[in-house]
């Protein structure tokens, strides 16, 4: 596992967003983890945040995209802070936007976008919390394409989120991220997955471990019962 990937499990432990114990999720189910990037709040928190998204965005597609989409709300303070991260990191000005829940109808910046506007052209990597689902992309793609003079003209290089569950999605045996890439037609990627977690933070009869053999066997019968076939 890449040091970045390691370095970010720790950062989420310590910022207290990724959590253990005992969950119930928007879907009903309920999970022995938990992940909230609502959680990241101070100044300090946000740069590292954005950093480790520029990075994994950097080994996953490269310096060809021309603007970070964060999906309000959540998604706007990491479009924001990774725009900025990415220019320290690698020189490259990207353009953050965001979209409003409700269109502005006033001002220069009147309509649906907040930050920069998207042109017919523009190469998109959307950047999300975490999915579980997908449903998002299903409100957040159709805002992305109507920027466009017509369908297909702004084009989406692919999503980004900071963890992969490694469960279902509703109706179906795959994840979210590769259910939204088939049906979408991009790569939907994460900083790392939930198997990269256990991997860093499960010591076997370690009883101070983050993951203790308790909960590992919680995670394991969470995943026999919602994982995916990924």
């Amino acid at each position: 596992m890449e040091q970045y990937k390691e370095d970010f499990i720790d950062f989420m432990v310590s910022c207290n967003a990724l959590k253990f114990g005992s969950f119930t999720l928007k879907s009903g189910r309920h999970s022995p983890f938990f992940m909230n990037a609502g959680a990241y709040r101070t100044g300090g928190q946000l740069l590292k945040l954005g950093e480790f998204y520029a990075r994994a965005i950097h080994a996953s597609f490269g310096d060809d995209f021309d603007v970070l989409f964060g999906p309000a709300y959540k998604g706007i303070p990491l479009a924001v802070a990774t725009a900025m991260a990415y220019s320290s990191l690698y020189g490259k000005e990207v353009r953050y936007s965001s979209n409003r829940k409700e269109a502005k109808d006033h001002g220069a910046d009147k309509g649906m976008l907040l930050g920069s506007e998207i042109r017919d052209g523009d190469r998109v990597v959307i950047i999300e919390d975490v999915t579980t689902s997908g449903k998002s992309i299903e409100e957040t793609f159709p805002v992305i394409d109507a920027q466009g003079s017509a369908p297909g003209k702004v084009h989406v290089v692919g999503e980004m989120v900071s963890l992969n569950r490694l469960e279902r999605a509703p109706d179906t045996t795959k994840s979210a991220l590769q259910t939204i890439s088939d049906r979408y037609g991009f790569p939907a990627c994460a900083i790392v997955t939930m198997k990269d977690v256990v991997e860093r933070l499960y010591v076997p009869g370690k009883a101070d471990a983050v993951i203790t053999d308790s909960l590992k066997t919680d995670i394991d019968a969470y995943y026999k019962e919602w994982g995916c076939g990924d």
